[in-house]
C-alpha cells in the first residue's frame, strides 16, 4: 500500500494560506476546516512552511495572545519534509513516528499534490487490517 491509495480515498485537496496572513486567520482556518495543519505557500503549488496546531501551542505558552496578530511566517515550520504518491505506508509511518511529525504533504514533479495526516495512516492500515481478517473468515469458513 502507498501514498497514492490514501489519496484516491480522501482525495488531494490541501487547505493552504500565505505566509503574510496572521495567525488568527490561520486559527480560524484551522477551526473552520477541522484540520490540525496548514501548507504554507503563496501559490498553492510550492511549499515555503507549514503550520500546525501544535506550533501555535508552543508559541502560545512562549508569547501570549499577541501572538496572533503575527504573521504565520513568524511561527511556521520552515523545514518541511514531505513524501511522493509512491512512498510505501510503511515508510510514513517510520517517518511519522522518527521525526515525531503529524502531517506530510505530498509533493508530486515538484508540485503540491495532497496532504497525509497521522489519521490519514492509521486509518489505512485499520482498512487493511480489518480487510485481512475478513479474508481470513472466508477462507477459513470455506475450508
Amino acid at each position: 500500500m502507498n501514498v497514492e491509495a490514501i489519496l484516491k480515498t480522501k482525495g488531494r485537496a490541501v487547505v493552504t494560506i500565505e505566509a503574510e496572513a496572521t495567525i488568527e486567520t490561520a486559527v480560524a482556518m484551522l477551526r473552520r476546516k477541522g484540520i490540525g495543519a496548514v501548507v504554507v505557500s503563496a501559490d498553492g503549488a510550492t511549499v515555503a512552511g507549514i503550520l500546525s496546531e501544535r506550533d501555535i501551542v508552543h508559541a502560545l505558552a512562549e508569547r501570549g495572545a499577541g501572538l496572533l496578530g503575527l504573521q504565520v511566517a513568524a511561527l511556521m515550520t520552515r523545514q518541511v519534509f514531505t513524501c511522493k504518491p509512491a512512498d510505501s505506508i510503511a515508510e510514513l509511518m517510520a517517518e511519522m513516528t522518527e521525526r515525531r511529525i503529524r502531517h506530510l504533504p505530498v509533493m508530486e514533479n515538484g508540485r503540491l499534490a495532497g496532504i497525509v495526516s497521522i489519521g490519514d495512516v492509521v486509518k489505512n492500515r485499520l482498512d487493511e487490517v480489518e480487510s485481512e481478517a475478513t479474508s481470513m473468515r472466508e477462507f477459513i469458513a470455506g475450508a
